[in-house]
């Protein structure tokens, strides 16, 4: 198979498939509204270049609750570090739109709970949107209102989702982290935002495991200051008092409204909806604000005509309330689709998927690299005759992992690889019901994401690997970061290359057919001897062999300066790194890849460091072979196993 990862054809849409497809019905609509597009390219096309009109078009569609206004889609740009503003005339509420589906459909699932403790839950809504009226009452009481922050550390829960929405009803902001996080993770990204309100858990479950954060609760409020109160809902302990907190309260305490359905406050377009943080890795994380308009348009037009979700499907992200894909999980309520919340361990969710009736499964493409390497074929071994669609995202899924899921999982589904990031809050390149799907190769550019590639020159190339931008702007693209007035955080992290032009991080190919193959980050890229390539093509060499559980390769060179090139492998159970599996990987890279990326050395870890959401830390682990002290390299708080780097120092 080529190493490029354009494969052969593994799944292709039936004339029932596509006919059915979400995408093809709003073709037909924007036909009868004079837009005529034959393929999926033309539906493309005319997105990326008749911005304006494909947006309103978007907003017109689904109906958005809200009121749209007269006045243009765009003033200002070109992108919104130049002052772009989108539907300046608009006010419309997040949660209005979640929630509209209480009137229309009140007895609709939207909510299936599980946890691995045991935990069981089904909530229509009707009930979600008398939960987030209760709720709302609370916080108003406790001074919340528009523009106001409200901090949560609490689990995948129902009650993280009943919190958001009732926060967002009021126009004030959200903001979440995991309780896996550490305290003074946790403090860096709060602290920025001076939230009124702090909800917590007291602590959560984990493999079979209790993880009491009790400490960690009281160690976060005294860093907050500004808190008119803290909110605590006993969830590893039905007894967990609030006793000692800041005008501590029991969140079943909170005063009730005794409505059935909230109020919604309408906001302009841009407002504030959440703060959302990058991984945090090194320095404080940038605290990225997403209006309420622009997360709605773009979560109704991902999910809906990429991911092909709407009314009758079941919905399971394996994710926690710290990634952005929680926020993408939550979204797909807007389309009216029922979400699956799981909070525990993966161990599992295949299981999980079936026992639920889940027609899209969304994992780390770890999760499937993993089920394959341990020969699971869940086809065979649960019901997973509901499964339609299955989505990976985190790090880039080689070959073998698209073939794996089509022979062990099932051929009548779609492999939904994409990539995007906590940025824009969505997949800017991803999959479509409409396309051809190959191995190893993410199917198209997102419906109004003019994505490209960029050659050494700044200019648009085709079939070469190039830095990934995105030249025309998204209604998702962050209204600003927070503390950050004069945007200038903001225009160095994105626009500091090509002003005017997105630049992302990532090394992409775009196909001739408009298909794309991710290499991984650009500021992680192994350039030996003049010879450039992605760390995902190492991955894919590598961990194919059956003793290496993960790895991780890093080339410690400087701007004019040849480095090592340094391979650090986790061995699967019972495995050696033997002169003779050595020998094996070296003959591998040299023949798969090139001579010049044959690594210096090989050295055995007992664990790949990984952020929370499963990323690979491969620039702070090249920091610290420069010469950085770990500490500042890397925030062990916001890793998910910082026990291993000391195996990664000089």
């Amino acid at each position: 198979m080529p190493q490029d990862g354009e494969g052969s054809v593994l799944w292709e849409p039936s004339k029932e498939v596509a006919a059915a497809a979400r995408a093809t019905a709003f073709a037909r609509w924007l036909e009868g509204r004079g837009v005529r597009t034959e393929s999926y390219d033309d539906l493309w096309r005319w997105s990326v270049t008749e911005i304006d009109a494909f947006w309103d078009a978007i907003w017109e569609y689904f109906g958005v609750v809200g009121d749209r206004g007269t006045g243009p889609v765009r003033e200002g740009g070109p992108m919104p570090v130049d002052g772009l503003r989108w539907f300046p005339g608009a006010t419309l509420n997040y949660a209005a739109n979640v929630l509209r589906w209480a009137e229309t459909e009140p007895e609709r699932t939207a909510v299936v709970f599980r946890s691995e403790a045991g935990g069981h839950r089904i909530i229509n809504y009707r009930e979600l949107a008398m939960h987030v009226a209760e709720v709302r009452a609370g916080l108003a009481d406790l001074g919340v209102g528009r523009g106001d922050r409200v901090a949560a550390y609490i689990p995948n829960i129902p009650e993280a989702l009943i919190c958001f929405l009732a926060t967002a009803s009021l126009g004030a902001i959200w903001s979440s982290c995991s309780p896996d996080f550490g305290s003074s993770s946790v403090i860096d990204r709060f602290t920025q935002i001076e939230p009124k309100v702090l909800i917590a858990v007291d602590g959560y479950a984990y493999n079979g495991k209790r993880f009491d954060r009790m400490e960690s609760v009281r160690e976060i409020e005294a860093a907050l200051p500004g808190l008119n109160a803290t909110v605590l809902i006993p969830y590893l302990d039905p007894a967990a008092s609030p006793e000692g907190l800041r005008a501590g309260r029991r969140y079943a305490d909170l005063p009730r409204s005794g409505c059935d359905t909230p109020e919604f406050e309408d906001v302009p377009f841009d407002h504030p909806l959440w703060v959302v943080y990058s991984s945090g890795t090194t320095g404080l994380p940038k605290p990225i604000v997403h209006g309420h308009g622009g997360i709605v348009l773009e979560h109704l037009k991902a999910l809906s005509f990429h991911q092909d979700l709407g009314p009758g499907d079941v919905f399971l992200w394996y994710t926690t309330t710290g990634w952005m894909m929680w926020n993408y999980l939550v979204g797909a309520l807007l389309a009216g689709t029922t979400i699956v919340m799981y909070d525990g361990a993966p161990i599992d969710l295949w299981k999980l998927a079936a026992d639920t009736g889940v027609t899209y499964l969304g994992v780390g493409a770890p999760y499937l690299t993993a089920s394959a390497k341990q020969g699971l074929r869940p086809g065979e071994e649960h019901d997973l005759s509901g499964l339609r669609g299955i989505g990976s995202t985190g790090s880039p899924l080689p070959p073998e992992g698209f073939t794996w899921v089509y022979d062990a999982v099932g051929r009548d589904l779609l492999l939904g690889s994409f990539s995007g990031g906590t940025d824009l809050c969505t997949g800017f390149v991803g999959p479509s019901p409409l396309l051809p799907l190959r191995a190893g190769v993410i199917q198209c550019r997102g419906l109004g994401a003019k994505v490209e590639a960029f050659g050494d020159d700044g200019t648009p190339v085709i079939g070469e690997v190039g830095e990934l931008v995105i030249t025309e702007p998204m209604p998702s693209m962050p209204v600003g970061f927070w503390n950050d007035e004069d945007g200038a955080r903001y225009r160095e992290s994105y626009f500091g290359m090509y002003p005017g032009v997105w630049r992302h991080g990532d090394w992409i190919k775009i196909l001739p057919d408009g298909g794309s193959v991710i290499y991984g980050r650009s500021d992680s890229t192994l350039n030996r001897g003049g010879v450039r390539m992605g760390t995902s093509d190492f991955y894919r060499v590598v961990e194919a062999f059956d003793e290496i559980a993960d790895s991780l390769v890093v080339d410690t060179g400087r701007l004019g300066e040849e480095g090592r090139l340094l391979l650090y492998v986790q061995l699967a159970e019972g495995a050696s790194l033997t002169d003779d599996l050595a020998g094996r990987l070296r003959a591998r890279i040299r023949a798969d890849l090139s001579p010049r990326h044959v690594p210096d050395e090989i050295r055995e870890v007992p664990g790949i460091p990984r952020t929370l959401s499963g990323k690979k830390l491969e620039v702070p682990v090249r920091k610290i072979l420069q010469g950085t002290p770990v500490d500042r390299a890397a925030n062990r708080d916001a890793m998910a196993n910082p026990e291993v780097l000391p195996h990664f120092t000089v």
